[in-house]
């Protein structure tokens, strides 16, 4: 069981809350790296209350949100308007190697410590900064929360059923890239501290992260002049792509390319060549038509035999899976999305986790494999303090 990463001995500090920070702090934890999540006195980061599902006995009930954002980290709880506290940031901050927060731009300033102040303690600080609209602009002062985000930045807009339907996604997508888009930034950062000597600041927000993942919806609008719209679970540039019904249950196939389409064919015995969808572009103007004479076929096959007919084919095929399923998947198991852990007061936990892995050269193995629960408040308050008196 291996603890370490390739970030194992650098220090982060968190002082973020809710998800987007989080995230990033817990991605960098992953790695390898010390994360010392600061915390506020007696609540906590605000997840400690979202909820239900709450787990634990009454007194030392944990949100189950909380536990998906903060693995691997310790906390210490400080009130950062009180000046012995203050004090003991700044020592930790002295010690650093990266600085996390998502207050609204300026509240980082106003409680002394500014990115002057942060250069001054320590030159080498990388400053992750994650707001809501962004630090500066005309709406740069705004306060940032997820579904505000998803659908100010467009993202609800083409998600849905029809576009008089807008839904967010299922996950809070706009915290969860911002966290990502953080992360990566400060490990550029990080290496330009390689080169330089030099720390720096880096910015992102909800905002620019799903603004990033606009991809071909983006250009579609900036080369094409075309907006995308909401229209369910077919590809708006792609057909056949997407969910297709059965005599038992939904299926999904993704048909990129012409050969695909050739093969499709020959299994459902639809015309190669018919003049309605001889090309992509021709079956996405005629999807209508198309999705309905699928369906024709597909309503006399078992979902699952059909996705056995399709692995046979060389067809890219799906199931629609329910949480449960995905965590009792076997593959999931397979790639390291579960970790065990020991909670303090909850015991032995499983968490979803990391992404990524790790090998060298000759195939082995080298990902992370030990890790560490989501700590509760202030449990390393008295050894972060005696660590910095040493």
């Amino acid at each position: 069981m291996s603890a370490t990463g390739s970030l194992t001995g650098y220090l982060v500090l968190d002082l973020t809350r809710a998800l987007a920070g989080p995230h990033a702090g817990m991605m960098l934890g992953d790695l390898g790296a010390r994360v010392i999540k600061v915390e506020t006195p007696g609540t906590g980061d605000d997840t400690r209350g979202w909820g239900p599902p709450f787990v634990g006995e009454e007194g030392e009930q944990e949100s189950t949100y909380f536990l998906s954002a903060n693995r691997n980290k310790e906390s210490i709880a400080l009130n950062l308007k009180d000046p012995d506290d203050s004090a003991i940031l700044a020592g930790l901050i002295e010690r650093a190697d990266v600085l996390l927060e998502n207050f609204r731009p300026g509240t980082l300033d106003r409680l002394g410590f500014s990115p002057p102040r942060l250069e001054e303690l320590n030159p080498r600080l990388v400053l992750l900064s994650i707001s809501g609209f962004g630090h500066d602009g005309p709406e740069g002062g705004r306060a940032g929360y997820d579904q505000i985000a998803q659908g100010e930045a467009g993202l609800m807009s083409l998600t849905g059923g029809t576009p008089d339907d807008p839904q967010r996604v299922g996950v809070p997508i706009a915290d969860l890239l911002a966290g990502m888009y953080g992360a990566y930034g400060v490990l550029a950062a990080l290496l330009e501290r390689e080169r330089t000597g030099k720390g720096q600041v880096v910015r992102t927000s909800l905002l620019a992260s799903v603004v990033g993942v606009h991809a071909f919806q983006g250009t579609r609008w900036t080369v094409a002049g075309q907006v995308g719209l909401a229209n369910g679970n077919h590809h708006p540039s792609i057909a056949p792509y997407g969910l297709f019904h059965t005599g038992s249950g939904a299926v999904q196939i993704a048909v990129g390319s012409e050969g695909l389409w050739g093969r499709l064919c020959a299994m459902t015995g639809l015309a190669v060549d018919d003049e309605r969808w001889a090309s992509n572009g021709l079956r996405v103007e005629n999807c209508e038509s198309l999705i309905v004479a699928l369906e024709e076929v597909f309503s006399a096959w078992d979902a699952d035999a059909l996705l056995i007919a399709f692995d046979d084919a060389g067809i890219p095929a799906g199931r629609v899976r329910d949480l449960q399923q995905v965590y009792e998947w076997d593959q999931t198991r397979s790639q390291g999305l579960i970790v065990d852990v020991e909670h303090s007061t909850l015991g032995a936990l499983q968490l979803p986790g990391p992404p990524l892995r790790f090998f060298s050269a000759d195939g082995q193995e080298q990902t992370r494999t030990a890790h560490s629960a989501p700590p509760t408040l202030g449990q390393h308050n008295d050894s972060v303090r005696e660590w910095l008196s040493e």
